[in-house]
């Protein structure tokens, strides 16, 4: 990603709605969906400034790879987390079988190759571990967002289901989220698509806005591994290995 971005999503993932909402679902889905060992060993890949370390560190002990310096220096604040240089497919640093869960938060989206990427992934859990996937969801919403943040493409949930079972992954639970508010954002991206309006979609909204926001979009976490919903702005995945013949 761009540095700006790195420094925008710094300043703005403990407060802005849509990373904290995300926050909530995704612990949900941890909490409700994936049975972890007490004393899970977890990775993180492709951490970012690490937003996402403090809540997995709920669930076990965190260790992280993250490809930009500057971006791995701003994680390691948020914590005493086990933060390396590390790339997909080929430059990871654990070795086999080391973690109970791995978790690609909006991060595949970024790989060039995302089926040789997640089996390297695979190839770091243990026999019965978990992978949890984040993804942006459907094409027709590509927009200035998706360059800035060096997006290679976006899924729906049958591509993403091929990528991982392509990988050697079984996928567990799969839903669309970020549901409640498609149609304004689909609305809001279309209508920017067709007037060329450039700009990135995560400007911090007015505090009772951001309430608002932060709210609506949490509520979805209720339905998270009950109801998959059938559409949405994101797509998540939980998968496990598959078993060796």
């Amino acid at each position: 990603m761009e540095r700006r971005v790195y420094l925008r999503m710094t300043a703005l993932e403990d407060r802005h709605w849509w990373f904290v909402a995300r926050r909530r679902i995704l612990t949900e889905a941890l909490t409700r969906c994936i049975d972890l060992p007490a004393s899970a060993d977890i990775l993180e890949a492709g951490c970012g400034t690490g937003g996402n370390l403090p809540m997995l560190a709920r669930f076990g002990r965190v260790s992280a790879i993250e490809p930009n310096a500057e971006a791995r220096a701003l994680a390691a604040k948020k914590g005493d987390f086990d933060i390396r240089d590390g790339r997909l497919p080929d430059g990871l640093p654990f070795a086999p079988g080391s973690f109970d869960l791995v978790a690609a938060l909006d991060v595949v989206e970024h790989l060039d190759d995302d089926v040789a990427s997640l089996r390297s992934l695979a190839d770091v859990l243990r026999p019965d571990g978990r992978m949890l996937i984040t993804v942006p969801a459907f094409a027709f919403l590509w927009s200035e967002h998706d360059v800035q943040h060096h997006h290679k493409r976006r899924y729906t949930k049958a591509l993403l289901m091929r990528a991982v079972t392509d990988a050697g992954l079984v996928p567990v639970a799969a839903s669309y989220f970020n549901t409640w508010l498609f149609p304004l954002a689909a609305g809001v991206r279309t209508v920017k698509n067709l007037l060329r309006i450039k700009g990135a979609d995560d400007a911090m909204p007015p505090a009772v806005l951001n309430r608002l926001l932060t709210a609506v979009f949490a509520s979805e976490r209720w339905l998270i591994g009950r109801v998959p919903l059938p559409f949405g702005l994101s797509i998540l995945m939980i998968c496990r290995k598959r078993p060796a013949d």
